[in-house]
């Protein structure tokens, strides 16, 4: 009889009915046998089974149990609809139903199970499944460590994390540790993003992926392309580092490091970072960024740089720091009609970018350089507006008045307004400076290079007049209403006065010391940025 609590009982008792049982030509049903009591040896023991069959005496000692079969080893239970139990192997092989419960902790369940119980290897086939309450890994095959409570399948799986699904060819679950390590065609599905990698470790109970391969992910707006670091799938916080790339529709950007935040937007970039508004053609160079992809700003410090690109030209602006942003332009219909890309986006507004640069300005192109103490560029009217002791230069041309405006047009220099105790000065020799002084100035660009400038409002002018073999004759002090200034490839051509000066011409060598510098005279050279690598590289 089964009600034994011992298998080497029942096995001895079967036995001596094993004759009459033939004779008849068919088996009595077995009674419930109850659970013995905890053995924590490697043996597997008989719980229940309705029928025991196919009973021999070979040297494999093979049993075959069937209807609702239940093996005991140490605490965890085996439970399928039929099983062969081979003890001189002792192993277990098992059909339909097959479901171990490891400590009420660990649950796994198959078609067909083949379980080794000397080293405790359960290979799981057939709508393999593994769950511990949470997370639920299914596998056409699995194989399951009940040592080390490690799972491993490598013909395709998937793990579902509340929301998320995972699937890869290949993977590793630590049961200990909630880990698992997915390897080739990685995908992870989610309401919030998608991730495709290669290889990736993900902690069921973090939700933490750390990335071990190139990896991209997907949130329907932002794009990130990472290599290195961490992406937590519940919040949307990622830590990257070994220059991942992260971008949308109107910006992209990198940097040695990257953290960034879905909820709030916020992205804080480290090193080397290079951030480009693709659409307006504007790039950011800086040590230390903070780019909001929802208000698409950036603010940069640690050696900043906007590069803004022109078709024949490129400026170049570096300050301490330095901030972007856009403002929305509604457009009137007269606008709408003569631009076809906003009206088939369905838009009724354009967004331009403006940059704000605050301390140590400097600005470098091939055709204008300049220095500030801070700056405003907006891409409303594409007008820079030096403040606080501004100075450019363009060729040998020293410009400057106390704030000054250059308007530019398709990001080359167009035209220049000096406010305000406007200067210009020309070095023409040794402590030789042709000068004009005004209240205001108006400057013109042709060809990308100085053209012409208009003196309003007491024009005060020092000039050294040449003969025709360029040799200095004398000097020239004169004060006029109105001053026209002409260039010629840059350089100071012709001096126009709208009305007959006043002044003094002195002979070269006879001029007074103090008469050779107009007030507010200030020569500073030094100031000048002589390329974009210094810029780059401040």
């Amino acid at each position: 009889m089964f009600r034994n609590s011992s298998y080497g009982i029942l096995l001895l008792s079967v036995i001596g009915a094993t004759t009459l049982w033939a004779a008849s030509g068919s088996y009595p049903q077995a009674p419930v046998v109850q659970r013995s009591q905890e053995d924590t040896s490697k043996r597997i023991h008989v719980v229940h089974a309705d029928k025991l069959t196919g009973i021999n005496q070979d040297s494999t000692a093979r049993r075959r149990f069937k209807g609702n079969v239940i093996f005991k080893q140490g605490t965890s239970f085996l439970y399928c609809d039929s099983a062969d139990l081979n003890e001189r192997k002792n192993e277990v092989e098992a059909w339909g139903h097959v479901h171990i419960n490891q400590d009420d902790s660990i649950h796994t369940y198959s078609d067909y199970l083949l379980y080794q119980g000397n080293t405790r290897l359960a290979t799981l086939t057939g709508n393999a499944k593994l769950t511990d309450t949470k997370v639920v890994l299914t596998s056409p095959e699995l194989n399951y460590d009940m040592n080390t409570r490690i799972g491993t399948y490598t013909k395709g799986g998937k793990l579902v994390n509340g929301k998320s699904v995972l699937t890869s060819q290949e993977g590793f679950y630590y049961a200990d540790t909630k880990d698992v390590y997915f390897k080739k065609n990685v995908v992870i599905v989610d309401p919030g993003f998608t991730l495709g990698t290669d290889t990736l470790q993900y902690n069921s109970a973090t939700k933490i992926a750390t990335i071990l391969a190139p990896t991209t992910i997907n949130d329907g707006k932002t794009t990130m392309y990472v290599t290195s670091g961490y992406y937590h799938t519940e919040t949307g916080f990622g830590n990257f580092g070994k220059r991942p790339v992260i971008e949308d529709s109107t910006n992209t950007f990198t940097a040695n490091e990257i953290q960034t935040d879905k909820a709030t937007g916020i992205s804080i970039a480290t090193g080397n970072m290079v951030w480009r508004d693709t659409a307006q053609k504007m790039s950011v160079l800086a040590n230390y960024g903070t780019v909001n992809q929802h208000t698409k700003t950036v603010l940069a410090t640690q050696k900043p740089v906007v590069i803004m690109e022109g078709k024949k030209d490129t400026f170049f602006v570096a300050s301490d720091t330095l901030f972007s942003g856009i403002v929305k332009i509604k457009l009137d219909s007269a606008a709408l009609a003569r631009d076809s890309a906003v009206r088939a986006s369905g838009k009724d507004s354009v967004e331009r970018r403006f940059v704000i640069g605050y301390n140590h300005v400097k600005i470098y192109s091939d055709s204008l350089q300049g220095v500030a103490d801070s700056l405003y560029y907006s891409g409303v009217d594409s007008i820079f507006r030096l403040y606080k002791d501004p100075v450019l230069w363009a060729n040998k041309n020293q410009l400057f008045g106390d704030t000054v405006f250059l308007f530019t047009k398709n990001q080359k220099a167009d035209r220049m307004l000096l406010d305000q105790n406007a200067f210009i000065i020309n070095e023409v020799g040794p402590e030789m400076f042709n000068q004009i002084k005004g209240n205001t100035m108006m400057g013109y660009f042709g060809d990308e290079k100085l053209d012409s400038m208009y003196v309003n409002g007491n024009a005060e002018n020092i000039y050294y007049v040449q003969d025709n073999d360029s040799a200095f004759i004398s000097t020239n002090r004169l004060l006029s209403a109105t001053t026209h200034i002409y260039f010629l490839n840059g350089e100071l051509d012709r001096i126009v006065f709208v009305k007959e000066p006043e002044g003094t011409m002195y002979p070269l060598r006879q001029m007074p010391q103090e008469q050779k510098r107009l007030p507010g005279f200030k020569w500073e050279i030094h100031r000048k940025p002589k390329s974009k690598y210094e810029l780059l590289g401040q």
